[in-house]
């Protein structure tokens, strides 16, 4: 008896490692095939974590994006604290056709960065065009005769990956990794006055000294160096308290032809206007102002006479000159067609050209009441004229600043002045613009232009319209000198984790 259970046994145990290799091996097949999947489809396992992170939802091992319902504006603040202010302004698209109230405002605010940039106080700044790698750089001046580089990241920052840090103000923080600082140039040896980035390759930069540089942005290195003549004395009031020898001096703005063949620049204590050929780096003419223009722009005996702020027209046929009253209009040949003074008579502080608005240009000028008056710019009715024989000559057709509307001021009781203002162009939902004024007082607003608001004026009502919606205002705690911001790119499922490299690689920016 004893024999034959222990023989049982015996099979027993000899029939058991068969059946657990049997299961071993049939696991190891599970094992290799799930492995060879995975090497097959190495997206596949992490799919999902991307979905999740993107927002979306995976199909046939595809990551689908939920299209995003909000629009995301990037907002850059300099002051006279020194402070380098950058905010983000959420905007939900529905609320773009419905009218909000300031108690119900569906903008949402977050602070990006904000810390003391320079020495002295911020003067101005510039952004350039996206980059191949989803970057702007960003270039500040200040009267400390620096310029600060930086590289914002294009793409709205993302709900997982933003680190949730705490804040004394009560705003919500919401800091972009991606976010780089370069370093600094300075090749100037005066306050920066006037920056602008020509294309995303080129910088140029004016400062104090009455000279222009142009800096390229691959490895920051200095090209050239136009350089204007130091105005001489004359008429200065009794009293004076400056240096013997010294004047006012200074670049106040420049212009870039959308060529990028020519520039126009005016300074201070110079009563003209003067025109440089960026192909060879040399000026090419001087245009004095007359007596009579400035007479009737508002600039009189004891003005300065000097031109503040200097653009062009978007289709490079024209060019605007503002001063401190109100602004003149020339044609490419440098005559003057057309002399504005704005009404009720107040400070010019900006002067831009909207986006082309079904082909036509607008002008929008900031003022010191708050205002933001639009002008558009169009052609007179042809006029016959008697030529030299007596016959008739063909009629000829001369631009004009015909005003359409203003935003802002009393109306819409803001009284404080707009220092700054920026245009952006919304593709989708609608083809409306947003404006973005800054005021001295720290304000921020954010208003909505449609095509109704820029449709052209009825000249028989004899009422100037008020157009926009002020879709939110935000409160920066700082006298505000100089704004810029950008519409963010939404974010695909090749970014659904929301980093984007930061490793500051400048050769990508080259044209």
């Amino acid at each position: 008896m004893a024999g034959l259970i222990g023989k049982r046994k015996r099979e027993q145990s000899a029939a058991q490692p068969s059946a657990f290799k049997k299961a071993k091996a049939t696991t190891s097949a599970a094992a290799i095939n799930g492995k060879k999947a995975a090497i097959q489809d190495p997206k596949s396992a992490k799919a999902p974590k991307a979905a999740a992170r993107s927002n979306g939802t995976v199909h046939d091992g595809h990551v689908e994006t939920k299209p995003s319902t909000d629009i995301t504006v990037q907002v850059v603040t300099g002051s006279y604290e020194r402070v380098l202010h950058g905010f983000t302004a959420t905007i939900p698209k529905e609320s773009l056709s419905a009218t909000i109230s300031d108690d119900s405002s569906p903008v949402k605010y977050a602070d990006t960065f904000l810390f003391a940039a320079h020495t002295s106080s911020i003067r101005t700044l510039a952004l350039s065009p996206s980059t191949a790698n989803n970057k702007r750089f960003l270039a500040t001046g200040g009267a400390d005769e620096r310029i600060n580089l930086y590289n914002l990241s294009t793409l709205a920052p993302s709900s997982s990956t933003t680190p949730k840090l705490p804040s004394l103000s009560g705003s919500k923080v919401a800091e972009n990794v991606s976010n780089q600082a370069l370093g600094n140039l300075i090749h100037h040896d005066r306050a920066i006055s006037c920056l602008h980035f020509a294309s995303k390759s080129k910088l140029f930069s004016a400062a104090e000294e009455n000279t222009i540089g142009i800096t390229r942005t691959r490895d920051w290195t200095l090209l050239s160096t136009l350089k204007a003549p130091i105005p001489k004395p004359a008429g200065r009031p009794s009293g004076d308290t400056a240096a013997p020898g010294e004047v006012p001096t200074g670049i106040n703005d420049f212009a870039i032809h959308p060529s990028e063949k020519l520039m126009l620049s005016v300074s201070r204590g110079e009563r003209c206007m003067r025109l440089w050929n960026l192909m060879t780096g040399k000026k090419a003419g001087v245009l004095n102002f007359s007596r009579e223009m400035l007479g009737k722009v508002g600039e009189g005996k004891y003005s300065s006479g000097e031109g503040r702020r200097v653009c062009w027209a978007p289709d490079g046929e024209s060019y605007v000159v503002g001063f401190e009253r109100g602004v003149v209009l020339f044609t490419l040949e440098s005559e003057v067609v057309d002399v504005v003074v704005v009404e009720p008579r107040t400070k010019v502080h900006q002067v831009r050209f909207l986006p082309l608005v079904e082909g036509r240009s607008i002008l929008a000028v900031s003022t010191e009441d708050g205002r933001v008056v639009l002008y558009e710019l169009a052609q007179k009715p042809a006029t016959e004229t008697n030529g030299t024989n007596g016959n008739a000559s063909p009629p000829i057709a001369k631009l004009a600043l015909t005003i359409l509307a203003h935003i802002g001021g009393k109306a819409a009781d803001i009284t404080g002045r707009v220092r700054d203002f920026t245009v952006l162009s919304l593709l989708s939902p609608s083809e409306d613009l947003l404006l973005i004024t800054a005021s001295s007082d720290g304000a921020v607003r954010v208003w909505q232009l449609s095509p109704a608001d820029l449709a052209p004026a009825d000249v028989g009502s004899g009422e100037l319209r008020q157009v926009g919606t002020l879709i939110s205002t935000h409160e920066t705690g700082n006298r505000i000198t100089c704004l810029g911001a950008f519409v963010m790119d939404e974010r695909g499922s090749g970014q659904g984790n929301g980093v984007v490299n930061g490793d500051g690689d400048e050769s990508s920016a080259e044209e």
